[in-house]
């Protein structure tokens, strides 16, 4: 099944209130304000305001988040390491 994933990676946002995404293998973390997802493509990182998972579909790879959506990029794996590392110390 999961092999019917790769490379299958979709993303549409609504009005900036909502966006669906599809590809994604796990959710590496979120909150209100910050959603960190391991795709298909890439590490993806979600930012806005009152973000929250109205949708996780684990066997398809099927994520829905409402809230304000400001930003989405593309990280490096890298640099979602450092940040976890330093997450976990100062917290």
């Amino acid at each position: 099944m999961e092999n019917s994933l790769v490379g299958s990676h979709e993303i549409k946002i609504n009005d900036r209130k909502s966006i669906s995404l599809s590809g994604i293998k796990k959710i590496v973390s979120f909150n209100l304000e910050e959603f960190i997802m391991e795709s298909n493509l890439g590490v993806l990182e979600l930012k806005g305001h009152d973000l929250e998972l109205i949708k996780l579909d684990t066997n398809l790879g099927n994520v829905a988040i409402k809230g304000t959506i400001n930003n989405l990029n593309y990280l490096n794996k890298d640099k979602v390491r450092e940040e976890s590392i330093f997450a976990k110390l100062f917290k």
